[in-house]
């Protein structure tokens, strides 16, 4: 009844931690380009009290043997890289990514970052950056007097200037994509760092090479199900209140145990 203590409260642990990561998604229902989490769990090890394909007194071989497990584990939390939906916002500078694909972004340390936020803005200086302020990579700067911006899906992208008939092309966007991109570490801010875990980003233009296209007008909203994480909520609540239930009987039964007289 011990082990049934504790395993049972290793459940609850594992459960609080699902919790978390459910309400850390529900959070951020409405956060451009979040990807959702999933904690995944493991059982621990377990108490052999009779090895399977153990020999008998009589020459028998013990068939299944006799293991008991100590409870449950966080193995791991997943970030799911499930394309989110569209949202149309008309704005010129506001990019969906329409597959795989990150936009690249230089932290002030000189970093770089990955991000599928497209919410991008023109700074003081016209240079196209995040709504941190963080400029993307390759550098790309709005020429003064630039009456609209286009950004064709293979991220080439140009301006009208005032004063000239046709449009001027100032750069392309460049994508990164990674082996693994469950590896990735966020950083919060819609950011993502790369890991010995990702592999090294191979970057290159939208529409090449398994890269994803750009949508102009566009965001990619969170990919979060709501619905789905309302029911993963209550799966959790339920295995929480199971586990304080056997805690309880472990303890009314040792409760019981004490209680005997001769």
């Amino acid at each position: 009844m011990i082990r049934a203590l504790w395993s049972s409260a290793s459940g609850m642990n594992v459960q609080q931690v699902n919790l978390d990561v459910i309400a850390n998604n529900i959070a951020n229902v409405n956060t451009n380009g979040y990807k959702r989490s999933r904690a995944d769990f493991q059982d621990l090890m377990y108490q052999t009290l009779r090895l399977q394909g153990a020999k008998t007194d009589g020459g028998n071989t013990v068939p299944t043997g006799v293991q008991i497990g100590l409870g449950a584990m966080l193995s791991s939390v997943q970030k799911i890289f499930q394309q989110g939906d569209y949202q149309k916002t008309e704005n010129e500078l506001d990019i969906a990514i329409e597959g795989n694909g990150f936009l690249q972004v230089t932290l002030p340390s000189g970093e770089k970052a990955y991000t599928r936020a497209g919410a991008l803005k023109s700074d003081a200086e016209g240079r196209i950056v995040t709504t941190d302020g963080y400029p993307i990579e390759p550098s790309l700067t709005i020429p003064a007097r630039t009456l609209n911006v286009s950004i064709e899906s293979d991220g080439s992208i140009s301006a009208q200037i005032q004063g000239q008939t046709t449009p001027q092309q100032i750069g392309r966007l460049e994508l990164a994509i990674f082996p693994n991109s469950a590896g990735l570490r966020a950083m919060g801010k819609n950011l993502f760092l790369q890991t010995d875990a990702s592999g090294t980003a191979t970057t290159g233009n939208p529409g090449q090479n398994g890269i994803g296209t750009m949508l102009q007008g566009y965001l990619e909203g969170s990919n979060v199900n709501i619905m789905q994480e309302m029911i993963n909520l209550i799966v959790g609540q339920r295995a929480y209140e199971v586990n304080s239930k056997a805690i309880q009987a472990a303890d009314e039964m040792l409760q019981m145990a004490n209680s005997l007289r001769r």
